[in-house]
């Protein structure tokens, strides 16, 4: 259980690249900072390097909806708070695969495991007030076409992975409109272009910014104080911007919610 005041985050794909920094550097501020990878050989590697050491690890396939139930009552189960949650994993699959439940990979890991965690995990976010949760997307956006939301018309890797990430944006304003007062502040943010991590060396070849740069974003939207209240905002790096047209129609956010919802169930499913 946690000490005192120590506040408490968990870092989704925190065993390499983009969220391994960002648990590290959580943790070096005094966070007890709970890791979340696929292997619990990584994940082990992972919380060997932070200061202090883990607050503990989940393993979960993000592809299985399942997974992502269990690991929502493994944290309701075992933390008394959760002050910061950072919707971080993330995949490009250069072919069109299906997860668990049979959705489009992309769309499944990127997104849909997160609106799920996150849900799952909101009575104890609300409790732990004030809290934020961060949702890692990208500049990289494309609309969701409604009509075939899990691309089994056409299918390209870039156009499903921009999809995710702009789904990842429209959940995060959708989900701070419902959460205002509540004292829980939701933002999602491009943390930097094309940072040296595996994905994008495997996927895009060489890279134009460092994991640091993307690492200072991240944290800065996690754990700043200048930005405490700030909530239903889209940030490039350090900076606020603009998110494709599409993350301001409410219908839209709506039909996506519904959408989602729909995809996984009854939300109280397995807790």
């Amino acid at each position: 259980m946690e000490a005192g005041n120590t506040k408490t985050a968990l870092v989704t794909g925190s065993t390499d690249g983009l969220g391994r920094g960002v648990a590290r550097e959580l943790a070096r501020r005094g966070y007890a900072v709970i890791l979340h990878g696929r292997s619990e050989a990584r994940c082990e590697e992972a919380a060997a390097e932070l200061p202090g050491g883990a607050a503990g690890y989940l393993v979960a396939d993000l592809s299985s909806l399942g997974e992502v139930r269990k690991m929502a009552r493994e944290v309701l189960a075992g933390r008394e708070r959760l002050d910061l949650l950072v919707n971080n994993a993330g995949v490009i699959s250069r072919e069109r695969r299906e997860s668990r439940e049979g959705f489009e990979l992309t769309f499944a890991v990127n997104y849909l495991s997160h609106f799920l965690l996150t849900l799952l995990l909101l009575p104890l976010l609300r409790r732990s007030a004030p809290a934020r949760v961060v949702n890692v997307a990208s500049a990289a956006q494309s609309p969701i076409d409604f009509e075939d939301p899990m691309m089994e018309r056409s299918y390209s890797p870039m156009e499903a992975y921009a999809r995710s990430k702009l789904a990842q944006v429209m959940f995060s304003f959708a989900l701070a409109g419902r959460l205002s007062g509540t004292g829980v502040c939701v933002n999602a943010l491009h943390p930097a272009s094309l940072m040296d991590t595996k994905m994008v060396r495997e996927s895009f070849g060489r890279p134009m910014s460092s994991v640091e740069e993307g690492v200072r974003a991240v944290v800065r939207l996690a754990a700043s104080s200048e930005l405490e209240g700030v909530s239903g905002r889209y940030f490039e790096g350090t900076r606020e911007a603009r998110a494709h047209p599409q993350a301001y129609d409410p219908a839209a956010r709506e039909r996506l919610w519904e959408l989602s919802e729909g995809l996984c169930g009854a939300l109280d499913a397995g807790r």
